[in-house]
């Protein structure tokens, strides 16, 4: 979005709010925004009107709210941010929920598009990477609890030589044959191979931009419903929508 676009920290407050209230609700009122954000009826009103104004919301006094094409874009921007630090800060940096959830709250404003870019990019890597993956996450708790270096970093490079050398099948599996997204593991990760075009499945990968090649977290998997991340987004594929969706796991 353009400098002339941007909304301020507290209207990007509320266009994210109306998008996950419309997210479980299918529409928002007034009231809900205002318990949401903790605030009181006349400051809702005044942010409506500016929202509306500014084409991001459909907006009259008393009826329910909705996005525009626009706002849904907008918010939904905002969402991959606050999503993007949050997993930084929990699964990279260790942080906990609470935490991070306040920290990505106040961040997901400023954060540069290419900033995000390049994070989605080196959390993807930072757990893919078999020199990186959770040993490698885990010995930097390690070095976080002790405050300062501690490991023998030439016996460590020694262990990861000879993990390496041990992993050169596993590493040739990953580019193996490809497998239904309904057959992945929860907590696993893959390369995204294929998408059937008819189904609604490619629509939601579309909207994000997730192409062939792009990484794909199972977080988590029903029988009839998968969570996964893939580009900074959480998208929930339908039970029915995962056979036709071809992940190349990774081991």
């Amino acid at each position: 979005m353009t400098d002339k676009n941007k909304l301020s920290s507290s209207l990007e407050d509320y266009i994210k709010t109306i998008y996950l209230i419309i997210k479980d609700k299918q529409a928002a009122r007034a009231k809900d925004i205002a318990t949401k954000l903790k605030v009181n009826n006349s400051s809702v009103t005044g942010a409506l009107k500016v929202l509306a104004t500014r084409g991001y919301i459909n907006y009259t006094p008393y009826d329910l709210i909705t996005l525009t094409e626009d706002g849904k874009i907008y918010a939904s921007e905002i969402i991959r941010k606050h999503n993007t630090l949050q997993t930084f800060f929990i699964k990279i940096l260790c942080v906990s929920p609470a935490i991070a959830e306040e920290a990505a709250c106040k961040m997901e404003h400023n954060i540069p598009s290419e900033v995000l870019e390049n994070l989605v990019q080196f959390v993807d890597f930072i757990q893919i990477c078999p020199r990186g993956g959770d040993k490698l996450i885990k010995g930097f708790i390690r070095h976080c609890e002790a405050s300062l270096i501690t490991g023998d970093c030439n016996t460590c490079i020694d262990i990861c030589l000879e993990e390496l050398k041990n992993k050169k099948d596993i590493i040739s599996k990953k580019t193996g044959a490809p497998v239904l997204l309904k057959d992945m593991d929860k907590k696993s990760f893959g390369k995204l191979f294929e998408i059937k075009k008819s189904s609604s499945a490619s629509v939601q990968f579309k909207e994000i931009n997730a192409t062939p090649g792009a990484i794909v977290e199972i977080i988590e998997k029903t029988d009839n419903e998968i969570k996964i991340r893939s580009k900074g987004y959480i998208l929930n594929i339908r039970g029915d929508e995962a056979k036709n969706i071809k992940i190349i796991p990774y081991s």
